[in-house]
């Protein structure tokens, strides 16, 4: 797959290291199935970060007219619009089905294309108010990381843009692939895309000593388990209604939300390297039935178990 990012003076290099380092580690960690990534500028100038780094050997346009995926990994913060060069590379890609994504600012071009238009869209919580008024026809959720339709994909800002990153790899090479990349990178494997951006506390670890963080952990090794808020709670030694206020807090969630979502998590890890049955994976991770299990898991991927397997699987199915 061929990748386009596109790159401008005053980019902020995080911004700009972030598609290139978790993409470009992707392909190293996926044999046969190579992505190339390429940086380009609107002329094929060389660029200058807000930093001061001067960044040479860009590619011009050409490259996002033949890229598989075209990344706006930001914008300028005086919010431009977009010149006729980039707006007819959004609109081409998007007519040949080439996948966009907008990190961050880069919600903007995408925007200003029409691409949005009718759709929801994220983008850092300080400029979601502009994004809302300057393109009404975008329907603006401020607080979530990141939002993906398949074919256009936007994020919130800094570190929101590594758990997009994270997800493309994941919707495309396997849950194995994006972990085995989160590992080699040190960073969380999974955020659900529509956590809030900002939380009151920063998101707790498997090293958390507090009675939230040990809840978690002790959930997440028993997710076959029933896991209601009661019984969370009652591990937690808190009243059901002070857990989740704290859960809540803590995560960006509810209770109910985040076992939800870690429960589908592993069901997806287990459908790519076992050969257990539907109803055996749908048991394993805690759901009630397989037929439970499959609306869950069709409603969250808009794809089927089995249709996932037949995708991802490392082994052949029994």
């Amino acid at each position: 797959m061929r990748i386009a990012i596109h790159a401008f003076d005053g980019i902020t290099t995080f911004h700009l290291a972030t598609p290139l380092l978790v993409l470009g580690e992707a392909s190293r960690h996926q044999p046969g199935r190579t992505w190339t990534t390429q940086v380009w500028s609107t002329d094929g100038s060389p660029v200058r970060t807000a930093e001061g780094l001067a960044i040479g050997d860009l590619a011009g346009p050409e490259a996002a007219d033949a890229a598989d995926l075209l990344v706006f990994p930001s914008w300028p913060e005086d919010l431009p619009e977009p010149g006729t060069v980039v707006l007819a590379r959004i609109r081409a890609a998007h007519a040949r089905a080439a996948p966009l994504v907008g990190l961050c600012l880069g919600a903007f071009p995408l925007a200003a294309a029409g691409i949005l238009d009718g759709r929801t869209a994220t983008t850092h919580w300080t400029a979601a108010d502009a994004l809302a008024r300057r393109y009404p026809a975008v329907r603006v959720e401020s607080e979530a990381l990141y939002l993906d339709h398949g074919d256009v994909l936007t994020s919130a800002g800094t570190a929101s843009a590594l758990d997009a990153c994270l997800h493309l790899v994941r919707t495309r090479l396997g849950s194995t692939v994006a972990t085995a990349v989160a590992r080699h990178l040190v960073i969380a494997p999974h955020r659900d895309g529509d956590q809030a951006q900002y939380i009151e506390r920063p998101l707790s670890t498997s090293d958390d000593h507090g009675p939230v963080g040990r809840t978690m952990t002790w959930a997440l090794a028993h997710l076959d388990a029933p896991l209601d808020v009661d019984t969370l709670a009652a591990h937690a030694s808190m009243s059901p209604r002070n857990f989740s206020r704290r859960f809540r807090d803590t995560t960006g969630m509810s209770p109910a939300r985040w076992v939800l979502v870690h429960r589908l998590d592993e069901a997806r890890r287990l459908l790519e390297t076992t050969t257990w049955s539907v109803a055996r994976v749908a048991e394993a991770c805690g759901f009630a039935s397989a037929v439970t299990f499959r609306q869950n898991f069709t409603a969250r991927y808009n794809t089927t178990p089995t249709a996932y397997r037949r995708r991802f699987a490392s082994a052949e199915p029994a």
